[in-house]
């Protein structure tokens, strides 16, 4: 354990965060910057008494415990918990869940592709964040909760809408499924103590015999799938080019729809871009 390097590194993230960041009150007369010790020590569940302590290389060595209440409160990277342990001379085990937080330059990014659909999923399908023209093509994921928002749990779970055999038209729903399930296996065995995950799996056990059946295989290599096409209920089939790129620090994936210049795909888009989400009737 490195008290000095400990004591210094707390202070740093300490200083850096505002109380507005965590949700607390500004109050008069703060001349601390950032948040002042015993609110860390409130958000850390730890006593204020033994915190400062911490911050003062006096402390014994902070439990498993401890650190992972000083990683929430301070509101840790995974780079700077994986630090946070190293100093406190307990190596980091696995992250606790896959990270939910989106890099604002991928959020940029996202909108920087107009004629593109994009989204990004978590380890375990859940969409982060998308563009216009992903939920033109898909589906407003704004307006899900986040139970709602995992893709996984739509493909298996929730009935497609009564126009469509397939949620959003994907008309290689098999493949989809079968690579689906093989990432999440892949993720459930990176992330064992993440409740949220551990509860995917099992509503999906409990109701889903075609994601069991998958899940019973112990795949865990899914090839990707470079073309999808779906059929969307207002413009018709389209054809659209699948890539992905990963964000391995976050564990995260950013999905890329395009449509090949000059196809009818590539209009297609166009139109969806125009039409956006709104709702219209079509003759069933």
């Amino acid at each position: 354990m490195d008290r000095q390097e400990l004591a210094g590194f707390l202070r740093s993230r300490r200083e850096r965060i505002t109380p507005a960041d965590v949700g607390l009150p500004a109050g008069p007369r703060r001349r601390t910057p950032g948040l002042r010790r015993e609110e860390v020590a409130q958000l850390a569940f730890i006593s204020t008494e033994y915190y400062a302590r911490l911050e003062q290389a006096r402390a014994p060595r902070p439990s498993r415990e401890v650190l992972a209440g000083l990683t929430r409160a301070l509101r840790l990277p995974d780079t700077e918990r994986d630090h946070l342990h190293h100093l406190a001379g307990a190596p980091p085990g696995p992250p606790p869940g896959p990270s939910r937080e989106v890099r604002p330059s991928i959020q940029d990014l996202l909108h920087r592709l107009p004629h593109a659909a994009a989204l990004v999923l978590s380890a375990t399908y859940e969409v982060l964040a998308h563009n216009d023209l992903a939920a033109a093509l898909l589906e407003d994921f704004s307006v899900l909760s986040r139970h709602d928002r995992n893709l996984i749990r739509r493909a298996f779970l929730v009935p497609p809408p009564p126009q469509e055999r397939q949620w959003y038209g994907l008309i290689d729903r098999e493949t989809f499924g079968r690579a689906a399930v093989q990432h999440l296996r892949a993720a459930s065995a990176r992330y064992p103590e993440d409740g949220a995950t551990t509860a995917l799996v099992r509503d999906l056990l409990a109701g889903s015999a075609e994601f069991a059946r998958l899940w019973a295989a112990h795949e865990v290599s899914a090839e990707p799938m470079l073309v999808k096409t779906f059929h969307h209920r207002l413009i018709g089939p389209i054809t659209l080019n699948c890539d992905i790129l990963d964000l391995t620090d976050r564990d995260q994936r950013v999905v890329i729809y395009t449509a090949e210049p000059g196809s009818p795909a590539e209009e297609a888009l166009r139109l969806l871009s125009v039409i956006g989400t709104q709702r219209v009737d079509v003759p069933g």
